[in-house]
């Protein structure tokens, strides 16, 4: 859905050269044209508008010096630095133009009619006079002669020969009358040797004009039809392949030529008027055709004089640049055109934007109204039918009429339509939020009264417009496909306001250049934009255009120039932003410009960055966006190469188009992706990263699409993005960012419908809903149900609800916005939005909403299905007075589709409501005769013990057991097998006062479960709350509380002996647990045995107490019989264990260093050579443990993957393994360093020890002892604190890997 869209126009008049133009030939590399007359050849620079070389080719005799001479070919040719000329009497001449050199290389006797080149310039094939085809390699040596079939001819019939890229030579021939008195022509097709490949059938009325596709594929050509004149195409087997219909009577006119472009994508028709009337003006045409979708446009027309200094010689495309085409007319009038393709679009972005799309097809405009309808091409929703073959269509850039478009025709006429401007969906929006409104009164029926009566004359309207037989029907606009066959559409159509009249001052200019006014932009109301470029130098002109009544035609208006500005350049460009009205100029160069349209001196300036740097684009760009980014008016760019600017800045090199949608950028790309970027408060440098970055890490900007995929249009406010695949056909996605942008805008206008719909269609998760604004979302809940109004949706919404917040997931907020909103951190979100919607629902209307306010219970995190069963078993008794009520068997198999009906089935039992446990029982698939019994049986029960029995049944032991407490101390038997069976003691003390029996019988079970599970202490406190002293006595020695042992003993009143036998065996107990104190005090106070207390103080280096308990019994011989020996005996001990860790510490310190040295070697080896992870060698043994522990501790985990199912037993060994201190071993380094850190914690752990035996050296005189105990101990802790900084250095503290305790 592309136009093509004039970009520059070239044009140098009045050539100084003697004689008419013939032919005429392009020198690529010069960017020269010549130009070849009855006088010789002339080379001429278009761009500078001078004759570079002049060569006389009848002054040297080539040519006739009465002027019938004839040049009937000129080919530059690059390898040889020469032009190939041939004339028609038959020289074949080589041009130097450096040093003017002639060289006559060949010559044919009976003269040359046709001379073509292979693209390759490796052959050159020659129709000589005689109807003969003489090849002949580009040294100009023959290669092959042969005879047209002269039988095939008639004497005075043209022949016509072309080359393609695969050197096949075409004919193409007219034979005799058949047998029928028809004239036909054949086409024939040989090979580069000559022989013939096909013919093709006669073809009645085939025209002489040929062009075979560059591409190879297709042959053009044309045909007289009984009533039209077709473009026929061939394909190489001669068979027919398509056509389409010129827009001209039959005999209206005569095809000179057809022309295919480089990139075989546009056909040329050149057409001359033929005279059907005396005094009738004729005119002759250049048409541009493209085809799409199997059907061919009229793109351009272009309309010259067949009289005067403006009829045209010859046409010619670019072989380089595809769409460009060279124009030579007969006054040496020389022009050049270069279009390129452009999508017409509506720039509005805002609801009341149809999201138009204007397609040129000759004199028609298809527009295809996307945001109704999605109409495939060549199909589209409406026509504009103009009375010229249209050239240009531009759409309004005010925001609020960005529906009214200008057609500019081939006559120079602009046709104004206009669109009513009627925001439906802003009107929808605004009456749902007044009708939504609760409470109303009076005054609200009243406007809604006047709402639906302005909204039936609005539909009406449309109505009458659409069918086109109103009395406001526009005859210039016509339906296309849609409406007819008893549709009515309801489309406002636009109306054709007036056609404005350009007013040239020459009217000799436009006849010479039929698109002298190019690039039009509708700014304003009645203003325009346009640009024309200067005949003389390489400038251009931009104009406004202003409107104004005709003075001739009432109906007609006229557009005058009320300003023109000059520029410097060739202006190739120009785009108007419809939110800031900066309208952008860019050159031909690159360079950008800013046109001031607004100010009183209207005046061009360039367009600077913030830096204030004037902005140049690297390459020219086809197309360009003004767009907003990060506050900043920013051009953006496109070339044809698909490299994309910003600015000046080149961002990407595989952009196949792009579209600027309110604060989105949209780009296809080469690798068949669509990429969506928000512009919203992004800066250049982000937004420049984020498309330098050829992984985008963002799932929403992403979208896949089909190969070779083009943005056609977005839909405003909407979330469809339209794109083109090149064959023509459309495909509509959703793309995620559009989607979730659009959500977010409804959500925040608190337009639930609308998000809804869109996210049910989308399978967007209904949880963002709620998760966008938590807050707003539950103080509008009743607004959301009345705009919703369905039962179903409701349910929908409650079903898909989840405790994840999905703007964290699955939807996380564009990365611009940092403002969250906030959330109730008070209850789960399951909870919250059930609670709040069923009160809202029940406030609205209990019985319509009955189904979804029994969702809300039983979508709750703790689903409550007994009052949903309670609230259908009130239904069931209750007859429906109201008319939407839900009867209770409805709602009881609604909620079977929620609920699994074995789980109801129980519930409905743990309510003990038989007749609702019936009801659904009779839904369920269980058998009758298994559940009527059993109900029957519970029905004969006490009511205590039958809820006993449904709750045992339905695994609730608490429930159970409180029922079964209520039955009698007859059945407590039972309860307390219960209660042991399923451990529910703590439930089950809380059913009996604590002086009852029941209280303490549980109680002594529980302290029996609590020995079982080693738990002593808590079952010896249980057993003393209920009396039970000698359990409680034997539970407390056991886990060594001595004091309440002793306690529960004074309450058994033991004799002296038993309790002297017991005070031993917590001694004992308590030595076991290394507790030397509480034993000694045991012993000395309840054993009456100080002796035995003051040893097992000795034993525990409890010095000090040893010694108050000799003097308090005055026992002063222990002091030397065991006191002394005692202290010297643990001063040999704490010398000895000093010595050994010092020599521990000394030891592992050393072969640290070697280690790392070790390590730093490997590291450096691997940077030349990287080591083998395979132990082959005892040198691989040692420089194995210094590669890198993070390396090779994933190494090793990844071998012991299977540790992590052992038991804890086997992976502490496995850990141990790992960090093992054998010299060697994987992880040798920091084993090292956790047993060096062992090391220091135990002899850091001595300093209170070592205090205390010193005390006890100085007071026992032993000084010796003591000074070497100080000595050695400060040694020690000297040795460890200057190694520190040395074991752990900086790199290894930083090291997660390595423990630095």
């Amino acid at each position: 859905m592309r136009n093509l869209k004039l970009l520059r126009t070239l044009e140098f008049r009045d050539i100084q050269a003697p004689g008419k133009p013939q032919c005429f030939s392009l020198r690529t590399e010069q960017g020269t044209v010549l130009i070849g007359s009855e006088h010789g050849l002339i080379e001429v620079d278009p761009v500078t508008r001078e004759v570079k070389n002049e060569i006389h080719l009848k002054a040297e005799g080539f040519l006739p010096e009465d002027g019938s001479g004839c040049i009937v070919g000129i080919q530059d040719l690059l390898d040889q630095e020469s032009v190939c000329v041939a004339t028609g009497s038959g020289d074949v001449i080589l041009c130097n133009l450096t040093t003017h050199q002639l060289e006559c290389v060949g010559s044919v006797a009976s003269g040359i009619s046709v001379m073509s080149w292979s693209p390759d310039q490796e052959l050159v094939l020659l129709a000589t006079g005689e109807q003969t085809l003489i090849m002949m390699t580009k040294d100009f040596e023959p290669i092959m002669e042969q005879q047209i079939h002269q039988d095939d001819f008639g004497e005075s019939e043209q022949t016509l020969i072309m080359m393609t890229k695969d050197f096949e030579p075409i004919m193409e021939q007219q034979i005799h009358q058949d047998d029928f008195g028809e004239r036909a022509r054949k086409v024939r097709v040989w090979n580069r040797e000559f022989a013939l490949q096909s013919t093709s059938e006669p073809v009645a009325g085939l025209g002489p004009a040929l062009a075979w596709k560059p591409s190879g594929s297709l042959i053009a050509s044309t045909q007289d039809k009984p009533n039209q004149q077709d473009v026929v195409f061939f394909e190489k087997n001669g068979l027919l392949h398509g056509q389409f219909t010129l827009p001209f009577l039959k005999d209206e006119v005569k095809v000179n030529e057809l022309l295919w472009n480089a990139d075989s994508t546009v056909l040329a028709v050149w057409l001359e008027d033929l005279q059907r009337e005396e005094n009738s003006t004729l005119k002759t045409h250049v048409q541009l055709w493209t085809v799409g979708n199997y059907h061919w446009y009229l793109k351009q027309s272009l309309p010259f004089s067949t009289h005067g200094k403006s009829k045209i010689m010859s046409l010619l495309w670019d072989p380089v640049t595809p769409y460009r085409l060279h124009v030579l007319c007969q006054g040496w009038h020389y022009l050049c055109y270069d279009w390129h393709w452009t999508t017409d679009r509506s720039l509005g972005d805002n609801p009341s934007d149809l999201s138009n799309v204007a397609v040129i097809d000759g004199s028609k405009v298809l527009v295809t109204v996307f945001r109704q309808t999605v109409v495939p091409p060549p199909m589209c929703t409406y026509q504009l039918l103009l009375p010229h073959p249209v050239n240009q269509v531009t759409f309004s850039t005010h925001p609020e009429k960005s529906n009214d478009l200008a057609v500019l025709d081939a006559s120079n006429q602009i046709s104004v339509y206009k669109c009513a401007q009627v925001d439906l969906m802003l009107t929808k929006a605004s009456i749902g939020h007044l009708l939504d409104k609760p409470g109303r009164g009076q005054d609200g029926e009243r406007a809604e009264s006047l709402v639906l009566t302005w909204l039936a004359s609005v539909y009406r309207s449309s109505r009458d417009s659409s069918k086109g037989d109103g009395p406001s029907a526009d005859p210039t606009v016509k339906l296309g496909a849609v409406g007819g066959n008893g549709f009515k559409v309801p489309l406002r159509t636009p109306h054709l306001e007036k056609r404005y009249r350009i007013q040239f001052e020459n009217s000799e200019e436009e006849a010479v250049n039929p698109l002298k006014l190019g690039l039009l932009t509708w700014v304003e109301e009645d203003i325009f934009l346009a640009v024309s470029h200067s005949q003389s130098s390489q400038q251009s002109v931009i104009h406004r255009l202003t409107t104004a009544p005709s003075e001739v035609d009432e109906e007609q208006g006229q557009l005058s120039v009320s300003s023109s500005v000059m520029v410097d350049g060739v202006i190739i460009s120009v785009c108007c932003s419809s939110k800031t009205k900066s309208v952008a100029l860019q050159l031909a160069d690159g360079q950008i410009l800013k046109y001031l349209w607004e100010s009183s001196s209207v005046a061009v300036e360039p367009w600077k960055n913030t830096d204030g740097v004037p902005v140049r684009f690297l390459y020219p760009c086809t197309q360009i966006e003004v767009a907003m980014i990060g506050g900043e008016d920013c051009v953006l760019g496109l070339t044809e190469r698909c490299r994309f600017f910003i600015n000046d800045t080149e961002v990407a090199s595989n952009v196949t188009s792009f579209a600027v949608y309110d604060e989105f950028l949209l780009l296809t790309t080469h690798s068949h992706t669509c990429q969506c970027f928000s512009l919203r408060d992004a800066s250049f440098k982000t937004l420049q990263a984020a498309l330098s970055n050829s992984q985008v890490s963002n799932g929403e900007n992403l979208r896949k699409v089909e190969r070779g995929s083009r943005i056609v249009t977005v839909v405003p406010q909407d979330t469809k993005l339209i794109l083109q695949m090149p064959r023509g056909n459309l495909e509509v996605v959703h793309h995620r960012a559009l989607v979730l942008a659009q959500i977010r805008k409804w959500l925040d206008k608190l337009m639930f419908k609308e998000a809804f719909e869109c996210m049910r269609k989308l399978r967007i998760n209904l949880n963002l809903i709620h998760d966008h604004n938590p807050k707003a979302f539950l103080e509008n809940v009743e607004t959301f149900i009345r705009q919703i109004d369905s039962v179903n949706h409701i349910n929908l919404f409650f079903t898909e609800l989840k405790e994840e917040d999905v703007t964290k997931t699955m939807y996380p907020p564009p990365v611009t916005n940092s403002v969250q909103p906030s959330r109730d951190p008070e209850g789960k979100k399951l909870d919250l939005v059930c609670d709040a919607m069923r009160a809202a629902m029940e406030n609205i209307n209990p019985h319509r909403y009955f189904l979804s306010i029994l969702t809300s219970h039983v979508k709750k995190t703790t689903p409550e299905l007994e009052i949903v069963l309670q609230k259908v078993h009130e239904l069931q008794g209750t007859a429906p007075s109201v008319p939407e009520v839900v009867s209770a068997e409805e709602a009881l198999k609604y909620l079977l589709l929620l609920v699994d009906v074995n789980e109801l089935y129980d519930h409905s039992l743990g309510t003990y409501d038989f007749d609702l446990v019936l009801m659904v029982a009779e839904k369920s698939q269980k058998d009758p005769k298994e559940y009527l019994p059993f109900l029957n049986t519970l029905k004969k029960m006490e009511t205590n013990y039958q809820r006993f029995t449904i709750d045992k049944y339905l695994k609730r032991y608490e429930k159970a057991i409180g029922h079964l407490s209520k039955c009698g101390p007859e059945y407590f038997p039972e309860c307390l097998n219960l209660i042991r069976d399923k451990s529910l003691y703590n439930e089950a003390l809380k059913l009996y006062p604590p002086n009852s029996q029941q209280y303490k019988d549980i109680g002594i079970a529980y302290g029996e479960h609590l020995m079982q599970e080693h738990l002593y202490e808590p079952a010896g406190l249980v057993f003393a709350r209920c009396g039970a002293h000698e359990k409680a006595l034997s539970a407390f020695l056991t886990c060594g509380s001595w004091q309440q042992a002793l306690c529960m003993a004074a309450q058994l009143s033991l004799t002296r002996d038993q309790l002297a036998g017991l005070s031993r065996t917590l001694a004992g107990k308590l030595v076991e647990q290394r507790k030397h104190s509480d034993a000694a005090v045991v012993l000395e106070q309840y054993a009456q045995d100080y002796e035995e207390a003051v040893i097992l103080l000795l034993e525990g280096a409890a010095w000090e107490e040893a010694l108050r308990l000799i003097y308090k019994y005055n026992r002063l011989d222990i002091i030397e019989t065991n006191v002394k020996p005692s202290i010297l005996e643990a001063q040999k001990n704490y010398m000895a264990f000093l010595d050994s860790q010092a020599a521990t510490f000394s030891r592992h310190k050393q072969r640290l260093l070697v280690v790392r040295e070790l390590k730093e070697q490997a590291q450096q080896a691997n940077l030349d050579d990287e080591v083998p992870h395979a132990q082959e060698s005892d040198l691989f043994s040692e420089t194995s443990s210094v590669v890198s522990g993070s390396e090779m501790s994933g190494r090793y985990s990844h071998s012991n993957s299977r540790i992590s199912a052992r038991s804890s037993k086997n992976r502490r060994k496995a850990e141990r393994k790992k960090h093992s201190l054998k010299e060697g071993s994987p992880l040798e380094d920091l084993a090292l360093l956790e047993a060096l850190s062992e090391v220091v914690q135990s002899t850091e752990k001595l300093k209170d020890e070592v205090y205390h035996i010193l005390k006890v050296l100085f007071l026992f005189e032993f000084d010796e002892q003591g000074r070497e105990l100080q000595k050695a101990f400060e040694n020690t802790l000297q040795l460890m604190e200057r190694s520190l900084p040395e074991i752990w250095t900086l790199t290894y503290q930083q090291n997660p890997a390595t423990p630095t305790k």
